[in-house]
């Protein structure tokens, strides 16, 4: 078997103006993305999708169209689709960084070995636990288990808007049975701004879980401040508080902070992950594969991170139904992305105003299901 042909199309898509994300790094108003299309000799078609954004990966659409056409299209051409490794490294030799890009064709590639197998992507990644072990003596019941059978946890997330707004939108998701919600911060340059906000959407949720994401967009001092005001509004969670790339910056505030930190954009690639984990910057780690260039690598710094102890959880960047059915499979078939104890991102086609696939995706209230047709389960309207 061989791949014939491999191309790239622009989809975009419009965001409910009523949930449109507002954060440090800007507003989200609309999905200008791309779709990977992998062809083999029995013309079967792989999808993949790069949810590309400048502002977040330095990636953009017709970027990204270019790349695949001109570079990494030609390399995967004539190739086996089950020779992924090699096809992965051929990629990042040639190819600089553009990790959303190159993480399309491999999710491209994964779905066409799951439609010639007959098996879904999650399959291929090691598979998903059954639920039947038992629990430990203190009564936890392993991550895997309960990804499979009750679905993947996930936080509805709210722009950095004014507090009233935010308060309403926070309400509403939780009376339609979200359990867990993520606020964004740092957009106003005085954070006594957000801790406004996050009063008023205590005020409104009561005693659900609740997180703030910077998006990078504190100093140091600000975001130990704002830590000590969200710790005593019950924040579970203070995600990438200051800046990508300095971690000493963040584990400062690790240090100073009664909440757990999480690092996003501070973990692109593997040696991003030691990197944070060396500087004791984290106590938590979000994956997605279009960060990490791929599943496979989206798995392979989860397992980093459980090698020293870190749990991780799944980001998101806003991505249609191709990339976030990719994300659930790597999440139920990874057992240290614990979705349970740190709700994940998974809530991109949600938030669009129309279906990118023929069928949508599993939601109900605050879980997804992984699809189980052969791949990833999505196909083209």
């Amino acid at each position: 078997m061989a791949i014939t042909g491999i191309d790239a199309v622009p989809i975009a898509g419009d965001i409910k103006p009523d949930l449109a994300i507002v954060s440090s790094l800007g507003k989200h108003i609309v999905g200008q993305y791309v779709l990977v299309r992998v062809t083999d000799d029995a013309g079967r078609i792989g999808l993949g999708e790069a949810s590309v954004t400048a502002v977040w990966s330095g990636e953009t659409q017709a970027g990204t169209i270019a790349l695949v056409k001109d570079y990494l299209g030609p390399m995967v051409a004539g190739a086996d689709p089950f020779d992924i490794e090699w096809i992965s490294r051929r990629m990042d030799k040639a190819v600089h960084a553009n990790s959303f890009a190159k993480g399309a064709i491999e999710m491209a590639l994964l779905d066409l070995q799951g439609q010639i197998l007959g098996v879904p992507v999650y399959k291929l990644l090691g598979g998903k636990s059954s639920g039947d072990n038992p629990t430990t003596q203190e009564g936890f019941q392993p991550e895997g288990e309960r990804a499979a059978g009750q679905g993947i946890r996930l936080k509805f997330v709210v722009g950095a808007v004014e507090p009233e707004l935010a308060a309403q939108r926070a309400h509403r998701m939780v009376r339609a049975g979200w359990k867990a919600i993520k606020v964004k911060v740092a957009r106003h340059p005085d954070p006594q701004v957000d801790v406004e906000r996050l009063k008023a959407v205590r005020d409104a949720i009561g005693d659900i879980w609740l997180s703030v994401d910077a998006n990078g967009g504190y100093t140091v001092d600000q975001a130990i401040w704002a830590a000590a005001k969200f710790e005593k509004l019950n924040v579970m969670l203070f995600e990438q508080p200051t800046c990508r790339g300095d971690h000493l910056a963040m584990a400062e505030v690790r240090s100073r902070s009664g909440i757990p930190i999480m690092a996003d954009e501070s973990v692109f690639t593997p040696h991003d992950a030691l990197e944070v984990i060396r500087h004791r910057a984290a106590d938590v780690l979000s994956l997605y594969p279009g960060k990490h260039g791929g599943i496979r690598a989206t798995q392979h710094i989860a397992k980093i991170a459980e090698a020293a102890g870190i749990p991780c959880t799944i980001g998101s960047n806003l991505e249609r139904e191709v990339a976030t059915a990719a994300m659930a499979h790597v999440t139920v078939s990874t057992a240290n992305i614990q979705c349970e104890r740190f709700p994940g991102d998974l809530i991109g086609p949600v938030y669009f105003e129309k279906h990118l696939t023929r069928d949508p995706l599993k939601y109900q209230a605050d879980r997804l299901w992984a699809p189980e047709a052969p791949g990833l389960g999505v196909r083209m309207n």
